[in-house]
């Protein structure tokens, strides 16, 4: 069994940091109804991609991402101090579409479903 390389074990500490900072330290309310999905972080440390989820539609997720944009210098410095890390990755947000297209792909399965019970 391969075991989990540095930045995979970064990224979780990340991840879990971050989904703290959201709950308890961050006020904006542009972020109030986010998820950190994931946390994918370079092999070489330096940058750290962070995927989130929202509900509320298009304007949610323009928000939500105004709103990390704008705390991106808290939420670094808040990482940096609880992550004893020599170097702080940057930091770059991403709306995570995997659940939009789940919920898609069963909508799309609920109608076939449906069709097939009619055609009967």
């Amino acid at each position: 069994m391969k075991p989990f390389s540095r930045s995979d074990r970064v990224g979780g500490l990340i991840k879990q940091v971050l989904a703290e900072l959201l709950q308890k330290h961050i006020s904006d309310p542009r972020l109030t109804i986010t998820t950190i999905t994931d946390v994918v972080v370079s092999r070489d440390l330096r940058l750290a991609k962070i995927y989130f989820s929202t509900s509320g539609g298009k304007e949610a997720v323009q928000g939500a991402l105004d709103g990390f944009e704008r705390g991106r210098g808290f939420i670094k410095r808040e990482l940096a101090q609880r992550l004893t890390l020599r170097y702080m990755p940057d930091l770059q947000f991403y709306y995570d579409e995997s659940i939009d297209y789940g919920a898609r792909i069963e909508k799309l399965l609920k109608a076939v479903k449906k069709d097939d019970a009619d055609d009967r």
